[in-house]
């Protein structure tokens, strides 16, 4: 995730994103249909990570939401584990017409949670709800298990576009929300501390302190 100083702030903002869940459940879908406005109903296993930079607006300020596709086999699993790094918000995804699915979230929350942040924002995404006959997953269950991991839910399709914006929206908006309340914070610390001859650095770890002097060149992108 990039860094802020005061300078910065009405720049551009960019959040690294990422989508996790078993192979096929629609993930790559998901992204071209949010992305692209594309479906493809004969899509490929994704191999490895691919990943997608998508702009939003939000209070007036330009955001760019750069997403990631992570492969959902196990055999790629070492690799992509990388690219959870640095992520600030994630997109758990299962499909509601296969319950082996629904039932690894669990491990897959662990996944992320080991190779990122604990606070990284999670939405828990029912995917697949077009196929009413087939689901094996209840709205009643995904909102409960997001309940209990402190997680945003929502069931989309990817078929008809239902809920897709909405998903990736959620997200997005919350990491801005609370990078705004960070920026707040910063601000009023420096002014309680208008002498202190230091600048308040955002990450998605937290605030850091950093002396002016050794921040003269300004921030750069992580």
């Amino acid at each position: 995730m990039a860094f802020y100083t005061e300078e910065e702030q009405t720049e551009d903002y960019l959040f690294k994103i990422v989508l996790v869940g078993d192979s096929a459940v629609g993930k790559s879908n998901l992204l071209a249909r949010f992305a692209r406005d594309e479906f493809y109903p004969n899509s490929k296993s994704t191999i490895g990570v691919e990943f997608q930079t998508q702009k939003m607006d939000i209070d007036g300020k330009e955001v760019k939401a750069q997403i990631w596709d992570t492969a959902g086999q196990e055999r790629f699993r070492a690799v992509t584990s990388a690219y959870y790094r640095g992520a600030v918000g994630a997109l758990l995804v299962y499909d509601i017409g296969r319950r082996q699915t629904f039932d690894s979230i669990g491990r897959w929350l662990n996944e992320l949670h080991t190779h990122s942040d604990m606070n990284v924002v999670t939405i828990l995404v029912g995917n697949k709800s077009d196929l009413k006959d087939a689901r094996e997953v209840s709205t009643a269950e995904g909102k409960a298990l997001a309940e209990a991991q402190g997680l945003f839910f929502i069931e989309t399709s990817a078929l008809d576009s239902s809920n897709v914006a909405s998903a990736f929206q959620t997200v997005v908006r919350e990491i801005y929300n609370i990078l705004s309340r960070k920026v707040i914070q910063s601000q009023e610390l420096k002014k309680q501390e208008p002498r202190s001859g230091k600048t308040v650095v955002l990450q998605e770890e937290g605030n850091q302190e950093e002396d002016n002097q050794a921040k003269k060149g300004g921030c750069c992108s992580s």
